[in-house]
């Protein structure tokens, strides 16, 4: 089975790549868009991790902006680095040569017969593009799970979660071309967390890598405390555990839509679940992450990271 993962390479990100390794999963490639931050920066961060985690995976750069040549980034929440810390920090990295984002997923999915499923934890821009240019070759994804949209609330705005807002357009192209598609959402992500005892346990490790797990997850704990908070949602790497664990959350069809204008509703997930409510020759489209073992998925993120933090 192909994996392929999307990323816009923050922290939560690098656990979810840990944690979908530590599902025995081999990672076929990485492509990068912009979203935690800008594109050139999001290319340092995955450099950087590749050499300090040992990832063997080929990456490639893709999307700098949104289908609509926007660029929204979660900066003013992530700082520039789009990877808040509490001390230890990656250090700055280049990319080597290797293909752009959009000649390599072209190639992923032209080799192979089995299945080829995909893991997106940003704006969707580069499989939008694939979609657009590609569609006999975008047809061969077989599943799709994305971290992303709101059921319920937004939190970039009141309407929208973030990887929707930065390109609801991308979401958009991809939904109708029929690819099985899962929204891992922010109802859902809020239900996995991490707090100081999770910090606490990857300090205790030995590990080379120990120090900076440690203080990359405190950096992103503090996004919570700053607001009063004690726990933070561990957004990508729930989506990981969806898409590698699906026996720990259940699933329900619904047709699912985003809202592409406004000022005010402009990334907005439409979740419609009651199938006679549906325009004629309208159908499901999706599928949203209703329940989620919390204590499972915790537990399965956490020891990914603690295996490195003692590797």
């Amino acid at each position: 089975m192909g994996v392929w993962i999307d990323t816009d390479m923050g922290f939560d990100d690098i656990a979810a790549i840990l944690t979908v390794q530590a599902s025995g999963r081999a990672i076929d490639g990485l492509s990068l868009t912009f979203g935690n931050t800008t594109l050139a920066k999001v290319c340092s961060n995955a450099a950087s991790a590749a050499k300090v985690f040992d990832w063997a995976f080929t990456i490639h750069a893709g999307a700098d902006r949104a289908v609509m040549g926007g660029v929204e980034t979660a900066a003013s929440i992530l700082s520039d680095a789009g990877m808040p810390t509490a001390g230890l920090s990656l250090p700055e990295a280049a990319l080597p040569p290797s293909d752009p984002a959009f000649a390599a997923l072209c190639n992923w999915l032209s080799k192979g017969d089995g299945p080829k499923r995909l893991l997106a934890l940003g704006p969707l821009t580069n499989i939008a593009a694939l979609c657009l240019a590609r569609p006999d070759l975008a047809s061969r994804i077989s599943e799709i799970v994305w971290m992303g949209g709101g059921v319920t609330s937004g939190n970039h705005t009141a309407s929208a979660e973030f990887n929707a807002l930065a390109d609801p357009e991308a979401a958009a192209i991809i939904l109708s071309r029929g690819i099985p598609f899962v929204m891992a959402d922010l109802d859902f992500c809020r239900k996995v967390t991490i707090n100081a005892d999770d910090v606490a346990a990857l300090r205790a490790e030995n590990g080379r890598n120990a120090p900076l797990l440690a203080d990359l997850t405190e950096g992103f704990l503090n996004i919570a405390a700053k607001r009063g908070g004690t726990e933070m949602a561990f957004f990508d790497p729930a989506a990981a555990v969806a898409f590698c664990h699906p026996s720990l959350v259940s699933l329900q069809p619904v047709h699912l839509a985003f809202e592409t204008a406004g000022h005010i509703t402009r990334g907005r997930s439409v979740v419609e679940t009651r199938a006679h409510k549906l325009a004629p020759e309208t159908s499901f489209n999706a599928s949203i992450i209703t329940e989620v073992d919390a204590n499972a998925a915790h537990d399965t993120i956490m020891g990914a990271l603690l295996a490195e933090a003692r590797r």
